[in-house]
């Protein structure tokens, strides 16, 4: 936390999302809809879910009433802002009887999201680089680009002063999200982001960072500024400085967490785990149990696969191409030359694997997966990949399950 750090009450919390309304942004943000915390546009902050938590567990979601009127004290839930990032479902073109294509219109809504997790702010910046960055960007993508402006601790590869205002913040970007982060203090059952230096805590790329602390001295949220145009959004919310003590209680709890997380990654070189274990029997174990329902790679905030669908009405006249969230768990996902590459369970669950957490940092630098623990609480099957990792290492030592 900054030397600079303010506080809002939970009328600021409510204000803060008025004042981006007003500033034209699309706010989203977590609310309780159908017994699931899920994402969606903000009319008010009175839409936050106050005084809901979550219980999670392999293949269990479920809501419950807490005893004070936390917003943020609950874990992932179904959907990430990669939903917001990478539309499930767009049309690409249309043409008509004249058979000259049409590319369909991409409209650009300024948003902001509120309640942005360490887990996700990571992913965010996954996609970034993955759909946003190099020479061909996804032009499906709305999110930040590979180059997105830090925080202000990061130092600038090129001239300190560009793209930053007079106290050293990140200018403003309008084809980048507005980002409200929130520093964790309540993990889940299936949470291990602090496994993948990914949370509890922040990191640099946000415009405001909340903590929240409710406790005898109230209800309140600790603001620290990340961005100039964060620093101009937050000058039209009362706030007060923060004290020394009220930082110092804000950084322990968010560290304190990272030693409460329900799963853990095993401390190995997966990498090369993954790699050297692609001819285990271990394989075969988990598609005995996998559904290849694909919803693993849904709720996933960085799987990114698409496919494009050709649709026609029924005169024939007019038609449409479609694109599509993919999941390397269809079928039909490595057809190639009149069969699929991968037709066995076993081959698409390690081929999911395999890239999340093995020829990921190949392509991109870095691990696809973030510690969110949604594929997790999403199976069916309860599978659990950190335990799935787990036993593979275990197997490449030569433990079997006699000695277990």
């Amino acid at each position: 936390m900054s030397v600079d750090t303010e506080v809002i009450d939970r009328a600021g919390l409510d204000r803060l999302v008025d004042v981006l309304r007003d500033d034209g942004y699309r706010v989203i943000g977590p609310q309780l809809r159908n017994s699931a915390i899920v994402l969606d546009e903000l009319d008010s902050g009175k839409q936050l879910p106050g005084g809901w938590g979550v219980e999670t567990a392999p293949g269990r979601y479920r809501v419950y009433r807490r005893p004070d009127d936390a917003v943020f004290a609950h874990s992932a839930g179904p959907g990430s802002w990669k939903q917001f990032l990478l539309p499930p479902r767009r049309k690409v073109w249309e043409t008509g009887p004249d058979l000259n294509p049409r590319p369909a219109e991409q409209a650009r809504v300024r948003m902001a999201f509120l309640g942005v997790r360490g887990c996700d702010l990571a992913a965010i910046s996954v996609l970034g680089r993955v759909l946003g960055g190099g020479a061909h960007p996804d032009p499906a993508y709305v999110g930040p680009s590979g180059t997105r402006a830090a925080g202000p601790t990061d130092t600038p590869a090129t001239d300190p002063s560009e793209g930053r205002d007079d106290r050293g913040l990140p200018a403003a970007d309008d084809q980048t999200p507005f980002v409200v982060a929130v520093n964790c203090t309540e993990p889940g059952g299936v949470c291990f982001c602090a496994s993948m230096g990914t949370g509890p805590g922040v990191a640099p790329g946000y415009d405001l960072a909340l903590t929240e602390r409710t406790d005898a001295d109230g209800h309140r949220f600790l603001v620290d500024i990340g961005s100039a145009v964060g620093a101009r959004i937050l000058a039209q919310v009362t706030t007060r400085p923060a004290d020394a003590t009220e930082v110092c209680d804000a950084r322990a709890a968010v560290s304190a967490a990272a030693g409460r997380m329900g799963r853990t990654m095993p401390e190995t070189d997966i990498r090369t785990l993954i790699r050297d274990s692609r001819e285990s029997p271990h394989w075969q174990d988990v598609a005995s149990r996998c559904l290849a329902c694909a919803n693993c790679t849904m709720v996933c905030p960085t799987c990114f696969c698409t496919s494009t669908e050709d649709v026609t009405d029924l005169t024939g006249e007019h038609a449409e191409r479609w694109e599509r969230w993919a999941s390397c768990f269809e079928l039909d996902f490595s057809y190639l030359h009149g069969g699929s590459v991968r037709q066995s369970g076993a081959g698409r669950y390690r081929q999911w694997l395999s890239h999340k957490l093995g020829t990921w940092y190949d392509q991109f630098g870095s691990s696809g997966c973030v510690g969110c623990g949604r594929c997790i609480a999403w199976c069916p099957a309860g599978i659990d990949l950190t335990a799935e990792v787990a036993r593979l290492a275990e197997l490449a030592e030569g433990v079997d399950d006699d000695h277990r």
